[in-house]
């Protein structure tokens, strides 16, 4: 029988089981069951009075690990104790009404099991990629405008201004606050020198490209990622994006990475057109699943 605990901060003892679990995951799978954010909640941050974590064990090991948040999570169960109802003593745990849950891979399982308890395909996620081996085009900054690195300390609100609205119409990216901020700036592969900023004359900010190096993990080599891309609708520039997208690829390669990755959304076109030019493909793929 399934026993699940609900908590809104993990012990450090029971943070350490969900990683290792995740860790098994991704070893049998080969992607990994849980995105950055939920990592970083894992791990201690995130405010208690908006998140649960779900904890599935079958006598007392751990066997499965929900997170939600404002009706949207992720939930995974260890490979070897898939198809014996922990996945969904997970989702009862979770409640009723309306609920989203990322899916990192487009697998099969997956899939069947969203679709018996319920949840529909709404939503899809591109990990794309491109060699940085391969020529930049040269696409310069608009009139005015030169990059800068971000600066620690006095930055920040700037930045969240403008991501908010870059990202209006974002779900989770746009939302960000300035605790999101400081967790990230706390990680250990944070680098205000990769976190470029297109400033004006009188230094207002129109936009950012800010980059992380994920280091190689298994058959994967270095990445250098655009994490975050944004321009400032309230003041667009033409060619803003592909100008700062192609300053942070530089970045990147001039650090000797050889690959570069980014997250997209397959709806979003016009960015997805971007990166196409700049030479992304589609590397894999991530599905959210809803339930009304």
């Amino acid at each position: 029988m399934t026993e699940i605990r609900s908590t809104d901060r993990l012990t450090s003892t029971e943070a350490a089981g969900v990683l290792a679990l995740a860790a098994a995951a991704e070893k049998a799978d080969g992607v990994y069951p849980l995105s950055e954010d939920v990592v970083l909640r894992v791990r201690g941050g995130g405010d208690p009075a908006t998140q649960r974590h779900l904890l599935a064990a079958q006598d007392g090991e751990l066997v499965g690990y929900a997170f939600l948040e404002d009706a949207s999570g992720e939930l995974f169960v260890h490979p070897a104790q898939r198809r014996r109802g922990h996945g969904a003593a997970l989702l009862a745990a979770a409640g009723d009404g309306p609920l989203t849950f990322w899916a990192h891979g487009d697998e099969p399982g997956a899939q069947a099991f969203a679709e018996k308890a319920g949840f529909a395909r709404v939503r899809v996620l591109w990990q794309m990629r491109r060699s940085l081996l391969e020529p930049l085009p040269d696409i310069p900054l608009p009139a005015g405008l030169t990059v800068r690195g971000f600066r620690v300390g006095s930055d920040e609100d700037a930045w969240l201004a403008v991501n908010a609205r870059a990202f209006a119409h974002h779900p989770e990216q746009g939302r960000w606050t300035i605790d999101d901020l400081s967790l990230r700036e706390a990680e250990p592969w944070f680098d205000p020198a990769g976190f470029l900023l297109a400033v004006d004359n009188e230094d207002k900010l129109a936009g950012y490209h800010w980059t992380k190096v994920h280091p190689a993990s298994g058959d994967d080599p270095a990445l250098g990622e655009i994490y975050v891309l944004g321009v400032d609708p309230s003041g667009h520039r033409k060619g803003l994006g592909a100008a700062l997208s192609v300053a942070g690829l530089r970045h990147l390669a001039a650090q000797g990475l050889t690959v570069s990755n980014l997250y997209v959304d397959e709806s979003n076109a016009a960015a997805v057109a971007l990166y196409r030019r700049l030479g992304f493909e589609i590397f894999k793929t991530d599905v959210s699943y809803q339930r009304h």
